[in-house]
């Protein structure tokens, strides 16, 4: 989970899950910060040395350049230390949790799935390997000792003019 939103377990938020998708529920801790220290604790406990090493990390970039729940000038994608942390998303619900850039950089491997032509300028701007990380936070995942994969489709490479490209 590189990413996920806290959600009450009131009825009404229960209607935000997909049919046919697994469902992760973050209720009970209280706030955010809470859950992500909780979350952060099982994974150490899972994880012996200083950073955990995950075989596989998918992922997904946003057409605002975010991925996990490391948005735009968030400090999330700035923290250094702790493996997840509370994050907020310009979304509703807002509070979320997140892997943090170091802890992703560690991953054996790491999958980006990028599908729409709205997605097209933040993949130039990720993929040209100069972006800033604060302004485009898929451009901070680069791992250490591993690979990164793109499945890109022709609308996201190309954008709207994808559909004239062969």
């Amino acid at each position: 989970m590189p990413g996920a939103r806290c959600v009450s377990s009131e009825p009404p938020t229960l209607s935000l899950r997909r049919p046919g998708f697994p469902s992760l529920m973050l209720t009970g801790f209280g706030t955010a910060d809470l859950a992500s220290r909780d979350y952060e604790a099982t994974l150490r406990n899972h994880f012996p040395d200083d950073w955990p090493r995950f075989d596989l990390v998918l992922l997904g970039l946003g057409g605002d350049g975010h991925t996990a729940s490391l948005f735009p000038g968030s400090s999330a994608s700035r923290e250094k230390t702790r493996w997840v942390i509370a994050a907020r998303a310009p979304a509703d619900p807002p509070a979320g949790l997140t892997l943090t850039l170091p802890a992703l950089n560690r991953a054996a491997a790491v999958y980006f799935l990028v599908a729409g032509p709205n997605k097209a300028d933040a993949l130039d701007h990720v993929l040209a390997g100069s972006a800033d990380s604060n302004l485009y936070p898929a451009a901070g995942v680069r791992l250490e000792n591993g690979t990164v994969i793109w499945w890109v489709d022709r609308e996201a490479r190309f954008g709207n003019d994808s559909w004239s490209v062969d």
